[in-house]
């Protein structure tokens, strides 16, 4: 039986839906939004984060009525049920994918709250013990770009481990610096990003440099391009894809037979999706990490907890929220991150 199969006909009674809004500004620069769904029933409460990233679509849910989801309901019900929503409603997103964003708020509220009406966590729920979680640290280097954050964190801590985004303004030095310090473990080229703040050209003379300067870190969302084809054919069993990954069919329709992927819940939307995709990659032999978006809430204990369960020695992209957070001081959590034992629901 797969791991959908199994929570498909979880109950849950759901009573009111509310929604609490995240605001927090971040060491990337930037003001995070996100907005939590909460489902109430039975005197408990289930979570859910919306990490849609533009502001303006967290802005329209002001004022808005709740969506009517009162009533008694298996996963699998709910799920369908949702697919004849406008999660939307008040206007349409910004982007497209948002909407598999919200939808996935949705459901891993109803899990959240179906798992501890049922008094369980998922681990308990699909018959998994939650292992440690090791875990990576995303960072930018500024501008211009320096690598002193890795090495005030690496004082810090010398077992720490990264995930950067190479740039075509990193100068060497940045490259030999990082190099040194062995501690790179996934490099983000974030070549499929289109129409964000973060999109980078497929440059092959970066994509020379990052292959070089780190020969057994993965590779991360890497365009294929006439320039860059040539140098990425060879090393397909260290490329890794996230951002046009949301089911098996994206996975099946890359440009080359991937080593990894990067699992980031939200972009599947459903967990029927979320699931089939994870136990596609494990028949194909494909390695599996579990990726972050700057959650606030809910929605980081929700990755971690599916680390725990499904891949806990991947390279994690599910650092504790003080990692994010520009006021934050050390000590620092340390990797891996232990499950606790005691947890129900979504919690980690």
């Amino acid at each position: 039986m797969s791991a959908y199969e199994r929570i498909a006909d979880l109950s849950v009674t759901i009573e009111s839906v509310g929604r609490r809004r995240y605001t927090a500004d971040t060491t990337s620069g930037f003001e995070r939004t996100t907005t939590e769904f909460r489902l109430a029933g039975d005197g408990l409460v289930g979570r859910g984060e919306d990490v849609t990233y533009d502001t303006p679509d967290h802005d329209a849910l002001a004022g808005t009525d709740p969506i009517d989801l009162e009533g008694e309901w298996t996963i699998d019900e709910l799920s369908a049920a949702l697919d004849d929503v406008d999660l939307f409603a008040a206007k349409p997103p910004e982007r497209e994918t948002s909407r598999h964003y919200r939808r996935w708020a949705l459901e891993s509220a109803a899990l959240d709250l179906g798992l501890r009406q049922a008094d369980a966590s998922l681990g308990e729920f699909l018959g998994i013990e939650p292992e440690p979680v090791r875990f990576v640290v995303s960072t930018r280097l500024g501008d211009p770009p320096s690598a002193d954050r890795v090495d005030e964190l690496l004082a810090l801590d010398d077992d720490l481990e990264f995930k950067l985004d190479p740039t075509p303004d990193w100068p060497d030095s940045i490259f030999e610096r990082l190099r040194e310090t062995g501690a790179v473990r996934i490099a983000d080229l974030k070549g499929w990003y289109e129409g964000t703040d973060v999109d980078v050209p497929a440059d092959p003379e970066l994509y020379r440099d990052v292959l070089a300067a780190f020969p057994t870190a993965v590779v991360e969302d890497a365009a294929f391009t006439t320039g860059t084809r040539p140098l990425l054919e060879p090393q397909a069993d260290r490329l890794s894809f996230d951002y046009p990954i949301d089911g098996v069919d994206a996975l099946e329709s890359l440009p080359v037979e991937p080593g990894w992927c990067n699992v980031k819940p939200s972009r599947f939307g459903t967990l029927e999706s979320l699931f089939e995709t994870i136990a596609y990659c494990r028949e194909e032999g494909i390695e599996l990490y579990g990726g972050g978006q700057f959650e606030l809430a809910s929605g980081r204990t929700a990755i971690q907890t599916l680390a725990a369960l499904f891949y806990p020695d991947g390279p994690n992209d599910v650092a504790p929220g003080a990692f994010n957070d520009p006021d934050a001081s050390p000590p620092y959590p340390r990797s891996p991150l232990e499950p606790d034992d005691d947890a129900v629901g979504f919690e980690f």
